[in-house]
């Protein structure tokens, strides 16, 4: 059996129809590219082809009896690559607005559970030769980085070709009714002995931990953000926005200021922030803080499900105007804040999520939306923020040569913003998600990155 990390299955037990928790990537794609010219059926063939080599993209859910223990992957026998793949128009003018919007729409709609829990949709109508494709898989399947990777899978370096897929073992048949119930026995009869063996690293670590948070000498404290207008309940709308900007500007700065491309990334989106929210008239007086994720593959003992991250929390100065106060700011907070982060082990989150509640969850979460509670306490954080590695060379998808790769996460109760941001061959693509009713203008924050990106730029003029 292919049982869910408590990580993983986490995603299921937290989502709501107006919290969904899928990741989604936006690809643009130049259709010339590809031998013969862009066609549906082709791409559709070799979709079908590549995914029949690749596990992941044909697991599905099998509960366990009860649902006492987490559920765990098997093969979708009737696997059916139509009822995953969908081909749409964009409507006319078929610009980047009205794409986001259609995009925006997908993003909003919850996943079929009975099903493997992703969807791909094709969309056509754009400018030229130009189609694009979103993907979206569910958060319980995939992070960041293993997102990234599966995209690759569909991808070659030039367009008659695909990159090689690693060694990996067919998804298994359903497992019968008595042994998930001897599996769930076993499993509920170890778990007073693993939460014995986890409480000792808890208790040891957590003083010191929270001591560092309350001297100011670590990361920021959690419930201590600045309410800002995207700090709220949040419903299934969405929308949607990107951009991108040039990797070489952004090392150009990174090197002139001697601090490290995240750090630049921050940057960007904190005065992008201070922008947006200075038009608004609520720019906040203090920092605000952001989630980080942060992938512990290479430091995990625990191989163990898709969601191999954990996250620290990043104090954005928008406060500042200087955007080299900023960035000088932000380099200094996120060396004190990743010390902070790394004395945590990189296992704990993964850890303590195996004993995660699905029915607790579920009722929390539903309770928690329906009573408004995200605008009754203090701001946990504001907004998440992820940097993922991508493809230092250009891709082609199925034949299909990406000309932008936008990653869109998922937004919750009291944090309806996300900004994703990705390396994609000489490029920094960057995807924002909002909750619609949160952030409407959310174009204003894509359009602000330019403008941030040239002040830093005339910043790191006059320190060289």
């Amino acid at each position: 059996m292919q049982p869910l990390s408590g990580l993983d299955a986490s995603f299921l037990y937290l989502e709501t129809p107006s919290q969904v928790l899928h990741i989604c990537g936006l690809l643009t794609l130049d259709g010339s590219t590809m031998p013969g010219g862009y066609r549906f059926a082709t791409f559709r063939e070799k979709l079908a082809e590549r995914v029949a080599d690749i596990p992941e993209f044909r697991r599905k859910l099998h509960n366990s009896p009860l649902n006492l223990v987490h559920p765990v992957w098997v093969e979708d026998e009737s696997f059916d690559i139509d009822r995953h793949l969908h081909r749409v128009a964009v409507p006319s003018p078929g610009d980047r607005e009205t794409l986001a919007e259609l995009c925006a729409h997908f993003a909003g709609q919850p996943l079929d559970r009975a099903r493997p829990l992703w969807e791909m949709y094709v969309i056509e109508g754009l400018p030229g030769d130009g189609v694009a494709v979103l993907l979206k898989m569910h958060h319980a399947t995939v992070d960041g980085v293993s997102g990234a990777n599966l995209i690759a899978y569909l991808c070659g370096v030039d367009p008659g070709s695909l990159l090689p897929l690693p060694d990996t073992e067919d998804n298994p048949s359903p497992p019968s009714h008595l042994d998930l119930l001897r599996s769930s026995v076993t499993s509920l009869a170890r778990r007073p002995i693993e939460l014995a063996k986890l409480l000792p690293d808890l208790v040891g670590m957590a003083p010191r931990w929270l001591g560092r948070a309350l001297k100011r000498t670590g990361m920021p404290v959690p419930f201590t953000a600045p309410r800002t207008s995207f700090n709220s309940t949040i419903t299934g709308l969405r929308t949607v926005a990107y951009a991108s900007l040039d990797l070489d500007e952004v090392k150009t700065v990174k090197n002139a200021f001697g601090v490290t491309v995240n750090d630049v990334v921050l940057a960007l989106c904190s005065g992008a922030l201070r922008r947006y929210l200075r038009s608004r008239g609520e720019l906040p007086d203090e920092p605000l803080v952001a989630t980080v994720p942060v992938s512990v593959q290479d430091r995990t003992e625990n191989d163990m499900g898709s969601n191999q991250v954990s996250a620290f929390f990043a104090s954005l100065p928008t406060q500042l105007a200087d955007p080299a106060a900023r960035l000088y700011a932000i380099a200094e907070s996120n060396r004190v804040a990743k010390d902070h982060h790394f004395s945590i082990k990189p296992d704990m989150l993964q850890d303590w999520a195996q004993f995660a509640a699905p029915r607790l969850f579920g009722l929390a979460v539903r309770a928690y939306s329906a009573l408004r509670l995200a605008e009754k306490h203090p701001v946990v954080h504001n907004l998440v923020i992820s940097n993922v590695p991508g493809p230092p060379m250009p891709l082609y998808m199925l034949g299909a040569k990406v000309t932008g790769l936008y990653p869109l996460g998922p937004v919750f109760h009291g944090a309806g913003l996300n900004v994703t941001v990705i390396s994609n061959a000489g490029r920094v693509d960057v995807g924002l998600l909002g909750a619609r009713e949160l952030v409407p203008e959310l174009w204003t924050l894509a359009d602000a990155l330019g403008s941030e990106m040239k002040d830093l730029l005339e910043a790191a003029d006059g320190v060289a």
